[in-house]
């Protein structure tokens, strides 16, 4: 096994700066407010990054998305499903929502059919509208 050195005293200074410029604490979730608060800045992440897996930010979407998406495994409980359009049929019955009810999130009726039945994918603008309707990390419908 290789062992290498850590220079805590150089990696200290720049943690705490780093983490002072940021609007939340990036780290485990420990509230339902925290969780609240990390999801609108993950959602302004997403809004910058979108899909561009090369853009300067898109590691630290990745790393704030791991800790939405452990604390919503641990307090937030939707079923095992195979795709973000069974996400957003179960989110639709669980608040008794027809598909009439999400155009001005989605972008008319006929988009919303076509994402519940798998014919079209949910971009990121959509996801985080989505997420925010519903209270749920705009993970959850990529």
């Amino acid at each position: 096994m290789t062992s290498f050195a850590i220079d805590t005293a150089a990696i200290a200074p720049a943690w705490k700066a780093f983490q002072v410029c940021l609007p939340v604490k990036i780290g485990t979730i420990a509230s339902e407010r925290e969780f609240k608060r990390v999801v609108k800045f993950m959602n302004g992440l997403l809004d910058v990054v979108g899909d561009d897996e090369d853009h300067e930010l898109a590691g630290l979407l990745d790393v704030v998305g791991q800790f939405v998406e452990e604390y919503e495994n641990a307090h937030h409980t939707i079923p095992d499903v195979a795709a973000p359009h069974d996400v957003l049929r179960f989110l639709l019955d669980q608040h008794g929502m027809k598909q009439t009810d999400l155009s001005a999130e989605i972008g008319g009726q006929s988009v919303v059919s076509d994402i519940l039945n798998g014919r079209r994918t949910v971009n990121a603008r959509q996801a985080k509208a989505l997420g925010a309707r519903f209270g749920v990390s705009a993970a959850a419908f990529l």
